[in-house]
């Protein structure tokens, strides 16, 4: 079998809520009980589902979003995280045919679908229907010849009465019913303010309701029909997305002369990150060591660089304003001119304090959780030459937090907003670059290039190694 015809199913849904994570989460989990290696991956910018869907497989949960990285990378990334896989699923995002706000399809699974060439099985709540299930399938399945929507899956289903009313309405649509889940409270996954609660949080828990979703979907679903569905599928022309190749065509990713160690924040309370971004930093030239804020007191030894993610900080203020030595250790890199990325929970990390808990201070800020949810997708411009980003360097980000920071932005930010929205948002100060704003490194690849060869730099400044 080649890289490109991979069996692939998409897994999509009417509108949120309708069971897409309980319902990719279980296949993923059932097909590679199964004994098949499943590659999975997520429509858009979120992080958590991904977690559970890496926990279901044993692969890395990969992201698909054709906003943060151009339609024409979504089939590339695509088969490099699917390579060797003997089936590839991609839980959608929001409805099947809702996209960036106002772009039309950008970024909607409906897109992702047609640009993997994949059919489209799509989660139906049928908990307040009957008959008109067949209606709102057959308005899904015509709305866009070019997305195949190839299937459907009856969630949250009420009875024996209930599915075979729910079965004799589809009989007419021309779309086959190839599961039908009962309402189960059971295994649920517990939810917050910005979604899911992330694995890391709650692992033996995690490992529970994923076995109890893999049971629920063995039971519920004709495994065979999808599988033989997602063998349908046709060769995909493009090539696999190479780290490497692509950082080395990358406008202004200098080489680092040395191999430089880059410490990435990891543990329950950072677990916001792309798998490329580590895959990135490794063809960059450097040696990417992980760390748990929560755990470990200092940063790994011989430390020349630090990337500090997103993920739930706020949680774990106290915890995280306990770790003295590693705080300390953190402002120490900082003060010493070594390139610091942080985004989001990192930006809070580095500040003077958290809902009233020190933090690093490194940054001249107080962060404090809010009752306001900011979101959406973000265009931003780098202002000035930095660890991370050449001034004018474009990048498409998201911003996803309950949180603020005062001031919003230092003397130097870290990027000028340009759309939806114009104004200035972060930090940059000596080495440190700080912000709210959530990169797919893949979509710039310098931004790796840049960090790992001003790690080295920094590091000869100073006179000194590892």
């Amino acid at each position: 079998m080649s890289s490109g015809s991979i069996p692939r199913l998409v897994i999509a849904a009417p509108s949120s809520g309708a069971g897409k994570t309980t319902v990719a989460t279980g296949l993923m989990a059932a097909f590679a009980e199964a004994g098949l290696t499943v590659s999975p991956h997520k429509v858009g910018p979120d992080y958590i589902d991904p977690g559970y869907h890496s926990l279901a497989t044993g692969r890395p949960g990969r992201n698909l979003d054709a906003y943060l990285c151009g339609p024409d990378r979504i089939a590339p990334l695509f088969l490099h995280g699917a390579a060797g896989a003997d089936l590839a699923l991609v839980e959608g995002v929001m409805g099947l045919f809702d996209g960036a706000s106002g772009m039309g399809e950008l970024s909607s699974t409906a897109q992702v679908a047609k640009l993997l060439r994949a059919p489209v099985v799509l989660v139906v709540d049928a908990s307040s229907q009957s008959r008109s299930v067949a209606a709102l399938v057959h308005g899904f399945a015509s709305w866009d010849p070019e997305v195949r929507l190839a299937g459907v899956i009856l969630n949250k289903v009420g009875s024996d009465r209930h599915e075979e009313l729910l079965r004799e309405a589809m009989d007419s649509s021309g779309v086959p019913v190839l599961g039908a889940l009962r309402r189960d409270g059971r295994a649920g996954t517990p939810s917050r303010h910005l979604g899911l609660v992330p694995v890391a949080e709650r692992r033996s828990e995690a490992v529970e309701s994923v076995a109890e979703l893999a049971a629920r979907v063995r039971a519920g679903c004709d495994l065979e029909a999808l599988l033989a569905l997602a063998r349908t599928v046709p060769e995909l022309p493009d090539a696999a997305w190479d780290p490497a190749a692509h950082l080395a065509l990358a406008e202004g990713a200098p080489a680092a002369p040395e191999k430089p160690l880059i410490a990435v924040a990891g543990g329950a309370a950072f677990t916001f990150s792309y798998a490329e971004h580590a895959e990135l930093l490794a063809a960059a030239g450097a040696e990417v060591a992980p760390f748990d804020p929560l755990r470990d007191e200092q940063l790994p030894p011989g430390t020349q660089g630090l990337v500090i993610g997103g993920g739930f900080p706020e949680m774990y203020a106290p915890d995280l304003s306990a770790n003295a030595p590693l705080r300390a250790a953190v402002a120490a890199l900082a003060a010493s001119g070594a390139p610091v990325s942080a985004e989001c929970a990192g930006l809070l990390y580095l500040s003077r304090s958290l809902d009233g808990k020190p933090m690093c201070g490194v940054l001249p800020a107080e962060a404090r959780m809010t009752e306001r949810l900011t979101l959406g997708y973000r265009e931003a411009v780098a202002l000035s030459d930095n660890a991370l980003a050449a001034a004018g360097t474009r990048v498409r980000g998201h911003e996803f937090h309950r949180t603020a920071l005062e001031p919003g932005a230092g003397a130097d930010p870290a990027w000028g907003l340009t759309h939806p929205e114009r104004r200035v948002e972060g930090f940059v100060a000596g080495g440190v670059h700080a912000s709210y704003l959530h990169v797919h490194w893949a979509a710039e690849p310098s931004l790796a290039g840049q960090l790992v060869a001003s790690a080295a730099r920094s590091t000869a400044a100073r006179g000194g190694g590892r």
